[in-house]
């Protein structure tokens, strides 16, 4: 075990000043750099928990059907039944994330975790997100890592498309209510971890306002939002690092201007590019003007030669990174797949069609059956379950990683 995470998982004693319990006890930037509790510089390798707190269609292999996870659940509605629906959902939840895991992403070298999470498990009232989250934060401190939590998912929408829920628009920048409820939940989030050293820091938005022409008119309220929103967490915690995503994806920087929080790290994602020096030089002239730290939040979805060659131009520029994205389903380009469920065809193969209730009458024929469509669900919460991953041994070679069996 290293000294900077002994210091996180034992604490402070309380007869040092309180500065130097702060400074101590919490990961913390200086300068451009990630700071451990002892003082040495933290180089983040890591990759998302993706699909497990939201949904996304093309990691079931619905590629031509539902996308976002209101689509997926009001697919799973039509063929099991909502109250089916219901209880599928919450063993899914249990099971794709599990302390089996979190140890096998410890065995091949990463050291740190990054949480999407849609805002509604964290509505007040509403605890399950919570007990979800606790329980792999507290297998994250076991094996001696670290975690970001990502808002994928936020009121309103940040994006307008199908990777945050939205209604097909970014109402977060129209909406004070949307905002406030923002704030609102992040305080909570912030208020429930604020003690908790494992926690690295808070990921405000995923990649708010796409780069679409109509939507870019919001990259000016990007950095007020940002700004809100840090002050509420700011209330209840002044210890962790606050990560701001670029507008357009998280690719524009020219929206933020000068650093306004002092323990601040910007991060980017960067997708189906030449992975070359280029290609991050933009964000290193950002890290040189105001000597903050930058993040790569999200890459991956290639082939391993390209991940190679992108990891590689990453680590010579001391860039941490968390790639996307831990497990989906029969898939390469991820740490581990699972395979398709019993009948999985048949589902793929009705999400594709026009479902609205209007159409019903034509449906019926062509409809997975009742039995056929419980069974695949049922064999989907046997199929994410660890042990039946498959290790994507180029994926993580490409990486330069250890490649342990399940």
């Amino acid at each position: 075990m290293t000294k900077w995470f002994a210091i996180l998982l034992l604490g402070i004693s309380s007869t040092l000043p309180s500065a130097l319990v702060a400074q101590s006890k919490f990961i913390h930037t200086d300068g451009r750099n990630l700071v451990a509790p002892d003082g040495t510089t933290l180089h983040l390798k890591g990759t998302s928990l993706g699909n497990w707190l939201e949904q996304e269609g093309y990691m079931f292999h619905l590629d031509d059907g539902p996308q976002s996870p209101r689509e997926i659940e009001d697919l799973v509605n039509q063929l099991i039944g909502p109250e089916e629906a219901v209880q599928f959902w919450n063993q899914y939840r249990d099971t794709y994330i599990t302390e089996a895991d979190i140890k096998f992403l410890h065995d091949t070298g990463l050291n740190s975790i990054r949480i999407p999470f849609h805002y509604k498990f964290f509505i007040p009232g509403n605890d399950e997100g919570f007990r979800l989250m606790d329980r792999v934060i507290a297998w994250a401190a076991k094996y001696h890592m670290v975690v970001i939590l990502d808002m994928h998912c936020a009121p309103g929408g940040q994006t307008g498309a199908n990777i945050d829920d939205s209604w097909g628009y970014p109402w977060l920048y129209e909406s004070a209510a949307d905002q406030q409820l923002t704030i609102d939940i992040w305080k909570r989030i912030a208020q429930h971890y604020r003690n908790n050293p494992t926690v690295l820091g808070y990921d405000l938005l995923n990649e708010p306002i796409p780069h679409f022409p109509q939507l870019q008119q919001y990259n000016k309220a990007l950095e007020p939002v940002y700004k809100r929103i840090t002050a509420g967490i700011r209330q209840v915690d002044p210890h962790h690092v606050i990560i701001l995503g670029g507008a357009q994806w998280d690719t524009n920087f020219a929206v933020f201007g000068p650093p306004f929080d002092k323990n601040v790290m910007y991060t980017f994602h960067k997708y189906w590019m030449p992975p070359n020096q280029a290609a991050i030089q933009p964000y290193l002239d950002f890290r040189e003007k105001y000597n903050v730290p930058i993040w790569l939040g999200e890459s991956g979805e290639n082939t391993d030669a390209w991940i190679h060659d992108f990891v590689t131009v990453l680590n010579t520029n001391d860039i941490g990174w968390a790639f996307w994205t831990y497990k989906r389903m029969d898939a390469t380009a991820s740490f581990v797949s699972f395979p398709k469920p019993i009948y999985w065809d048949e589902i793929i193969a009705y999400a594709k069609l026009n479902r609205s209730t209007g159409n019903t009458e034509k449906l019926l024929p062509v409809r997975p059956s009742v039995e056929h469509s419980r069974a695949a669900f049922q064999d989907l919460l046997q199929q994410i379950n660890f042990q039946h991953s498959h290790v994507n041994a180029g994926y993580l070679s490409a990486l330069n990683l250890t490649v342990p069996q399940p």
